[in-house]
C-alpha cells in the first residue's frame, strides 16, 4: 500500500529549513535611526572578520560535504551564527531599522531579542549538488534577490530603500508602516533562504515566493 500523500492546506507552505521572523515594534525612537550607522560599528567591524572566518568554514564545509555528505556540526553551528547575528544587525541598522534594542554581541540565539533566524541542521547532504548549487543552480536567484537588496547581503536595492522611507517615515509622524515593514521582512527572508543555500547548508532549493510578515508560513 503507498503512503498516503501530505497534503498542504490552501494558503499554507511546507515548512522549509529556514525561519526568519521578526517582531513588529509600533513605538521606536523618530531620530534614533539617524544615528545607527555609528552605533552599529562595533558590530560592523566583528562582523567583517566573522565572515572571513565564514568563508574559511565554508571551503572545509565543501570538501567535508563532497567526501563523507555531511556538514560538520561545528562549522555548521558557526556559520548559523554569523548569519544569525547579521539578521540582528540588520534588523536595527538599515537593513529595516525595525527595532531600537541593540543587537547582542553572541552567535547563539536570543530568545527575547525581537529579530530570529533558524536554520534546521541537515543530517545528511548530496554530494552531487555540493559541486552546483553554490554558483550554478543558485543563479538564477541570486539574479532576482539583486534586485531587491543590491546583493545577497548588501542592503542597497529595494530592502534599503524601504527601510529608508520608513525612517522618514517615522522621523515624521513616529510611526513604522505596518506594510512597509511586513514587505521588508518578506525581502529579507528570500534573500536569507538564498544565502543558506548557496553556502551548502541545505540541499532544499529556496522557493521563488515572497513571504511577508512578522511568522514563516505555517506549514
Amino acid at each position: 500500500m503507498s503512503a498516503t500523500p501530505t497534503v498542504t492546506a490552501p494558503g499554507k507552505h511546507r515548512a522549509g529549513p529556514v525561519r526568519l521572523e521578526a517582531q513588529y515594534d509600533p513605538a521606536l525612537s523618530r531620530w534614533l535611526w539617524l544615528v545607527k550607522w555609528l552605533l552599529a560599528v562595533p558590530h560592523y567591524i566583528v562582523l567583517a572578520f566573522l565572515w572571513l572566518g565564514l568563508v574559511l568554514v565554508t571551503f572545509v564545509a565543501f570538501f567535508a560535504v563532497l567526501i563523507t555528505g555531511r556538514y560538520p556540526r561545528a562549522l555548521f553551528d558557526y556559520t548559523a551564527g554569523v548569519l544569525r547575528w547579521t539578521w540582528r544587525v540588520e534588523y536595527y541598522a538599515y537593513g529595516s531599522l525595525a527595532t531600537d534594542r541593540y543587537p547582542p554581541f553572541s552567535l547563539r540565539e536570543v530568545a527575547d531579542y525581537p529579530a530570529h533566524l533558524d536554520i534546521a541542521y541537515p543530517e545528511h547532504l548530496s554530494r552531487g549538488l555540493v559541486l552546483v548549487k553554490s554558483w550554478l543552480l543558485i543563479l538564477p536567484q541570486l539574479l532576482v534577490v539583486g534586485l531587491f537588496t543590491g546583493g545577497v547581503r548588501l542592503n542597497v536595492g529595494l530592502t534599503g530603500l524601504i527601510a529608508f522611507y520608513a525612517g522618514v517615515t517615522l522621523l515624521f509622524t513616529g510611526h513604522y508602516p505596518r506594510g512597509m515593514h511586513d514587505l521588508n521582512i518578506g525581502l529579507h527572508r528570500w534573500a536569507a533562504r538564498v544565502l543558506v543555500y548557496g553556502l551548502l547548508l541545505t540541499d532544499v532549493y529556496p522557493p521563488y515566493r515572497l513571504d511577508q510578515g512578522d511568522r514563516e508560513p505555517l506549514d
